[in-house]
């Protein structure tokens, strides 16, 4: 694929790293490329970090045409910079597109683009301990017209950001609250997608939970408001009595990259892992008779987040003694540990980018 690169005619000043919260300072270019009908995906570029100017009228505006991806770019200890798992966030992107009638990207040319975008921004990764570069491609559509209907033209970017960690309060655990209103999505809707619409729609709930103290919110399944779906913005797994327990993917939950890895890493290590419903009553059995040994949640963003309290219909239930626990620790340790280039990757989950 050819890339056009148009240099930034004004570098930014690189911040400390010891000062990063997440999403908030952004590198000096980023990757466009544009899509219609006639020519498919054409005019891929890099190019400075500026605003976008959009037609009033552009689908995604009006009816919520939008997808996006979030993966990192992490500094090893030998100076150099990889992915982890970049081409299972492409296929996640490309069943997004599918459910929501937006274009689909050629793999190939997809890496391609995130591989050359990141070599030219790589110095923007940094190296210091927790820290990253999160990459946000991101795609929309932008029929200049008022209708409801698939689109014929779409935009995809990636920007980036360098990033420390997603929660004020790091590794250590948080505070979740089960939400028994809201619900996130249903099976047969776009649960299963990564699309701005069910983020925007959890946002009620997670009001609610910052004002009682939480975090985030531990979403039920949005039929019979009965199993345990998502917390937050991420993927969820229990530790109940021996067994690592984690929502099976029905169709309205997100199929998470971390999700997967957690699975992989603990299988590989003969832990006893089940994808199955979890009701809420069978977890607030675990809490009340203590056989609820661990809860985390896991996704890019924040990698693992530890639970330490579960609060149900005004219930609180303290997990671990509010401690992080072992597995929970190990998955932490082995997943950051592997995309800093620290633990030997034996799944073959890095992608380099640079050489020392």
């Amino acid at each position: 694929m050819d890339i056009k690169f148009v240099k930034s005619n004004k570098l930014k000043e690189k911040p400390d790293p010891s000062t990063l919260g997440f999403g908030k300072i952004f590198t000096d270019h980023m990757f466009v490329m544009d899509y219609n009908k006639e020519e498919g995906w054409h005019d891929a570029r890099i190019v400075p970090f500026e605003n976008l100017s959009i037609h009033p009228a552009s689908t995604v505006l009006h009816y919520g045409s939008e997808i996006f991806e979030g993966l990192k770019a992490y500094r090893r200890t030998d100076g150099t910079v990889q992915l982890f798992r970049p081409i299972e966030n492409i296929r996640r992107m490309n069943n997004s597109a599918e459910r929501l009638c937006l274009p689909q990207l050629d793999e190939e040319d997809a890496l391609e683009a995130l591989v050359k975008f990141v070599e030219i921004e790589q110095d923007w990764t940094p190296s210091q301990k927790g820290t990253s570069l999160y990459l946000r491609p991101f795609m929309f559509g932008n029929d200049e017209s008022l209708g409801v209907h698939a689109v014929n033209n779409a935009t995809f970017i990636i920007i980036a950001s360098p990033v420390g960690s997603y929660y004020k309060e790091g590794i250590n655990p948080v505070k979740i609250m089960i939400e028994d209103e809201d619900v996130r999505a249903v099976r047969g809707g776009t649960g299963y997608a990564k699309c701005g619409g069910n983020y925007a729609a959890s946002n009620r709930a997670g009001e609610r939970a910052e004002q009682k103290g939480y975090s985030q919110v531990l979403w039920l399944d949005g039929v019979e408001r009965k199993y345990v779906e998502e917390v937050g913005a991420m993927n969820v797994m229990f530790k109940i009595n021996g067994e690592i327990i984690t929502p099976k993917l029905t169709g309205s939950i997100l199929p998470g990259i971390t999700r997967k890895s957690c699975i992989e890493v603990l299988k590989s290590e003969g832990y006893n892992v089940s994808e199955r419903l979890l009701s809420v009553d069978e977890l607030e059995q675990a809490m009340d008779d203590g056989t609820l040994e661990e809860a985390w949640g896991c996704g890019t963003a924040a990698v693992v987040s530890p639970i330490g309290e579960l609060c149900y219909k005004d219930k609180k239930s303290i997990i671990n003694s509010g401690k992080i626990g072992d597995v929970t620790q190990h998955l932490y340790d082995t997943l950051t540990g592997i995309q800093w280039g620290e633990v030997e990757d034996k799944f073959d989950w890095t992608y380099p980018i640079s050489k020392p």
